[in-house]
């Protein structure tokens, strides 16, 4: 049910039948002086004129709260009701104003109220939200509305509502008078005023009088004589209306006030019926009031800007109904405000942006959900407008001199509040809701000083709870929810740490929190749960009793002073370094823990103990836990043997466990099972788990020896073989040794082994052996070899090519300092490979070294007979501790074997294949000299690596060679030149270097590995032995193919291909480097006119 609808069920008292249309006066009607008599009894009007611009500036005595959140974005909502309205005429500023509303200035209320609050001026007022408070605001926030334009606005709407009722411009106004005044002349004292309904059933103390005689209290005339002068003795004291209680406690000034009513009689003129919820407010303010009511321009700026800023959040931001943003009423009123921002709106009855703003205005307020008829205005009733408007309202109850007391005359306040739910969309349910909110919010700001604010707040929360029962429309879940968290979070921040929060004499507040708390996590729990939301915290909410959420407090709370305790400890602990005192520390730790335990029971378990049975004894569980923790930290910290000092401490443990214990027994003495439920849950104080801490200990000493090897063998490495019976590096035998020493002296501890330190002790060597075969790996990519691709250019038949001859010597390898690399390079003579290639081909050696011995490690700690077996453990599937580590060991063996290959093709084997092959023509220069170094390179290259690591290194120098023989084909600079009859001889020189790894046997590489790899080498050879126009026939179909269109037709130019280095006959790219490199009148023509490649020279 929207805020429409609930909005008549709510209203208060009966309303007279709507018509089913709207009904606006024409313009003449509005214009014409009705000669009957103004239905207002007249007054005065004197609007004071100020000399400042500032609105704020101007109001009467204390300052104002903000009444809304910081501005932030808000979305805007869809409109479902497009249908045009008819323009609002607009009365123009000379119009006679007969009849206005009585005013609420006196010089007695100005007397008191300049006095009395004036002195409190500068006393901060409660804020609904204040920034610096813990209390969070439940509800969504306004824009472009501050706290002052709400309370105004909630001031204006209120008094339009209540209009009618005596005292705002009914016939006999409500009036009080003071009993303590004389009646000199003999008549009968006045009324005294009577005990508020709403007082006594929330618990509230009556003040020493109403508003209205502490301000006549204050305004008596100082002289003697004066008051004694016939005109006082004749004439009757001043007495205050309700319009003028509201007017003071709203903080509304005479000259906003008396605009007001100038307004109201305008527009009220003929349509004394009228209801309030039929009355868009700011609409008929902008239409009725012109600047020259106001002291200035500015003044008159800022007072349209807000009612301009009104509508804007009740019809576009905020509205009860959504707007859809093509609303061309939308649209308009968007506009106009937004131009209206710098400048003022004319308001004449003659504009143009006047009508169109009038005619979107009523469009939108006018709108039902069903799109039927109706004459109720929707602008005030959007959330969250209309709950930061009603919030300001409730506010006025409070006294302005005592913020924490509520006024005397709160029944009337309230009743004439309740006018307002009409028109702001509140029913009974989100009153109750609000007013408990307001009145736990006051408690809060004023320092938690009044108990009875808490008091009055519990009571309104258990008719909240009533009416949570039955009501179930969604605004209303929405409300109470934000409300009841907000209030809930508040709370459980103090009774989670109530140490810190109640000491003292406030320990007492705890007896009247509780009961609020409790309430309302009740009521927050039953309403979440019917919701149907949040399964998992609404259930737990539900379940949750008021015994368990005082055990989260006690628990939470003791937890917190006693890390306070140890927070003191561990300031003292940072400046000692014995053990001795580190001991004397735990001393006082469990003195401190003793002390707790009875304050505990002399101040909180008295109070607690309503609603938690055993609050005692949880308290002394906790502190039993807490403590314990403690000690275990400090049992760690010690060497494998027992010092003196760490048995006393255990000792003094063990009496602070035994009255932690008896504190449980003597609490629990009335319960069932004599407290052995909460006995069996703490934790006891043994030294039996110190073992398995010394182990752990251990452990993590000698896999710091590990983790200290790790380190020298990253500082002082050099990859150079320990023999050549153990070509691999050093480190890695000393790593494996300590590896196996640590193993076999873990085993020989005199405890029961259980598979949880294995587990630890081996994941440790895991993390250790992966470290180092990152560090093996650590050798660079294989990108840090292959040459970089020349730019591509197109060979002129004519041009004339340097022929960059290299004609290098045979690699000689000094050999300085006999090494056992002297010996490999002496059996291979021919062999180019460089120092650097064979140290990379050590590393492989290494990674295959640690690889094979890894396995005796795993059976040792996998096989050792009396391991306890863990359940943890005993369902995984792996059948080792170090599967981890062999994939690494696998996939670094691969890396550094492809970085070694790359770096002997392109690096060292440079000056016979890439610098040389093919270079000038093809047949003067082919592959036989590659071949034969290659042949010795493979030959050294399998004498320094061991057998298991031969096959794969053989694979990678394969690819590495056919990756640089496609490099010489495809990017082989302007040095080389083919033609389509080299193809021939390029075909047969790359059957001779398939032939090398034929010949390296299937021991070695497959001849089916060498095939397959050797695919896309001879697919590119094959396009090379095509003809020009083919090659431009399939270059230009694979590009249309790709680009994802059909055949480019003639002028239009084909994209360049991007370079990807993966070559293949179906590469664009590949097929356009064979064009650049083809020695052809026509392919330079081609590449010429279709990619603008640059010409050799």
């Amino acid at each position: 049910m929207g805020l429409h609808a609930r909005r008549r069920d709510s209203a208060p008292g009966p309303f007279p039948p709507l018509s089913p249309t709207i009904s606006i006066p024409p313009p003449q009607i509005l214009h014409h002086h009705d000669p009957t008599p103004d239905p207002f009894p007249p007054s005065a009007f004197d609007a004071r004129r100020t000399g400042g611009h500032n609105r704020r500036e101007s109001l009467p005595g204390p300052l104002f709260p903000p009444l809304s959140p910081p501005p932030t974005n808000v979305h805007s909502r869809r409109d479902s009701y497009p249908g045009p309205f008819p323009n609002f005429p607009s009365p123009t500023s000379h119009e006679s104003d007969s009849g206005l509303l009585p005013s609420t200035s006196s010089p007695s209320v100005h007397h008191y109220y300049h006095r009395d609050l004036g002195c409190h001026s500068n006393k901060r007022r409660v804020c609904l939200h204040d920034k610096e408070s813990d209390l969070a605001w439940p509800f969504d926030k306004l824009e472009g509305l501050d706290h002052d334009d709400i309370r105004e606005t909630a001031y204006e709407i209120f008094f339009t509502a209540c209009r009618s009722s005596p005292g705002f411009g009914g016939r006999s106004a409500i009036t009080f008078y003071s009993k303590h005044e004389g009646n000199g002349g003999g008549t009968s004292p006045a009324p005294a005023l009577q005990t508020s309904r709403v007082k006594r059933a929330l618990g509230l103390k009556m003040l020493k009088g109403s508003l209205s005689q502490r301000m006549m209290g204050s305004a008596a005339p100082a002289s003697p004589v004066a008051d004694r002068s016939p005109r006082s003795r004749g004439v009757p004291r001043r007495t205050m209306t309700m319009a003028e209680v509201m007017r003071l406690q709203m903080g509304v000034t005479e000259q906003s006030d008396s605009r007001l009513r100038k307004t109201l009689v305008r527009t009220l003129v003929g349509q004394l019926g009228r209801q309030a919820e039929t009355i868009i407010l700011p609409l008929e303010l902008l239409r009725h009031l012109k600047p020259s009511e106001f002291n200035d321009s500015h003044e008159y700026h800022l007072w349209q800007k807000r009612q301009l800023k009104l509508l804007e959040a009740g019809l576009l931001l905020h509205p009860s109904i959504p707007v859809e943003k093509t609303n061309t009423f939308a649209i308009n009123l968007r506009g106009i405000i937004r131009s209206a921002e710098f400048k003022p709106l004319d308001t004449g009855k003659n504009s143009d942006t006047m009508r169109t703003f009038s005619n979107s205005v009523v469009s939108l307020s006018m709108r039902s959900p069903n799109d039927s008829t109706t004459n109720i205005c929707h602008w005030a009733n959007g959330y969250p407008v209309n709950i930061h408007l009603y919030i300001s309202l409730l506010q006025s109850i409070f006294d302005l001199k005592d913020e924490t007391s509520v006024l005397d005359e709160v029944d009337e306040q309230l009743e004439l509040i309740k006018k307002t739910w009409s028109t702001l969309g509140i029913n009974r349910p989100i009153h109750n809701v609000l007013f408990t909110w307001v009145l736990f919010q006051q408690y809060v700001e004023t320092e938690q000083v009044e108990p009875d604010l808490l008091c009055a707040s519990h009571a309104m929360l258990n008719e909240v709870a009533n009416d949570a029962k039955k009501e179930r429309e969604s605004f209303y879940v929405e409300i109470l929810k934000a409300v009841l968290s907000s209030l809930q979070e508040w709370a459980d921040k103090r009774l989670l740490n109530y140490y810190e929060y109640f000491q003292g004499a406030d320990i007492g507040q705890i007896e009247n929190l509780l009961p609020v708390v409790c309430l309302a996590s009740k009521v927050l729990g039953d309403v979440t749960s019917s919701d149907g939301g949040g399964q998992e915290n609404g259930d737990k909410t539900k379940v949750d009793s008021s015994e368990n959420q005082v055990d989260d407090y006690i628990r939470s709370s003791i937890t917190n002073a006693f890390q306070k305790a140890m927070e003191a400890a561990n300031a003292k602990c940072a400046e000692l370094e014995s053990k001795h005192e580190i001991g004397e520390l735990m001393f006082q730790l469990a003195q401190e823990t003793e002390y707790l335990a009875m304050r505990e029971r002399q101040n909180y378990s008295p109070i607690l103990k309503k609603w938690h049975t055993i609050a005692a004894a949880v308290a002394a569980l906790t502190l039993n836990n807490c403590y314990g923790q403690v000690l275990k930290q400090f049992l760690s910290e010690t060497t494998v043997s027992i010092v003196a000092e760490v048995i006393l401490v255990l000792q003094r443990s063990k009496m602070l466990e035994d009255v932690l214990v008896q504190m449980v027994v003597e609490d629990s003495a009335d319960c069932e099972d004599g407290g052995k439920t909460v006995v069996r849950e703490m934790v006891p104080f043994e030294v039996e788990p110190t073992i398995l801490i010394l182990v752990k200990k251990w452990i993590d000493e000698s896999l710091n020896k590990g983790r200290e090897c790790l380190q020298r063998a990253k500082e002082n490495e050099a990859w150079n073989p320990k023999s050549k019976s153990e070509p691999c590096a050093k480190s890695v035998v000393e790593l494996m040794n300590l590896s196996k020493k640590i193993v076999q002296e873990f085993f020989q501890i005199p405890i029961p082994i259980t598979e949880d330190l294995v587990q630890e002790l081996a994941d440790g060597l895991q993390k250790i052996f992966r470290d180092y075969v990152m560090f093996v790996a650590a050798c660079g990519l294989k990108e840090n070899y292959t040459p970089t691709l020349p730019p591509l250019t197109r060979c002129n038949r004519n041009s004339k090519f340097h022929k960059l001859w290299k004609i290098a010597s045979p690699c000689s390898v000094s050999c300085e300092d006999p090494h056992i690399y002297g010996i490999y390079e002496a059996n291979h003579p021919h062999s180019c490979t460089s120092r650097g290639t064979q140290r990379l081909y050590i590393r492989v050696n290494t990674l295959h070294y640690l690889l094979s011995h890894i396995p005796s490690l795993d059976k040792s700690l996998s096989l050792t007979q009396g391991i306890v077996p863990s359940n943890r453990h005993s369902s995984t599937n792996s059948t080792s501790y170090f599967e981890t580590t062999n994939t690494a060991i696998l996939a670094a063996c691969q890396h550094v074997s492809e970085v070694a290959s790359y770096r002997l093709m392109f690096l060292d084997s440079s000056t016979f294949f890439y610098d040389s092959l093919y270079v000038g023509d093809v047949v003067n220069s082919r592959i036989n000299n590659v071949l034969t170094i290659l042949k010795h390179n493979i030959k050294l290259m399998t004498a320094i690596l061991t057998e298991r690591a031969q096959s794969l290194a053989v694979k990678e120098v394969m690819k590495a060679s056919f990756d640089a023989f496609l490099t010489v084909l495809l990017a082989g600079g302007t040095t080389r030149v083919f033609n389509e009859s080299d193809h021939q001889n390029i075909q047969e020189d790359f059957h001779s270097l398939k032939q090398v790894f034929h010949s390296c046997g299937e021991e070695l590489i497959a001849e089916n590995v060498v095939e397959k790899e050797a695919e896309v080498v001879e697919g590119v050879i094959a396009l090379m032995g095509m003809s020009t126009e083919k090659l431009m026939e399939n270059l230009t179909t694979l590009s249309s193919e790709i680009k994802g269109v059909g055949v480019f037709g003639n002028g239009q130019k084909l994209p360049m291909p991007p370079t990807t280095r993966k070559w293949s006959r179906t590469d664009p790219n590949t097929i356009l480097r064979v064009l650049c490199y083809r020695n052809d009148r026509i392919a330079n023509h081609f590449l010429k006119r279709t990619f603008q490649i640059a010409k050799r020279r």
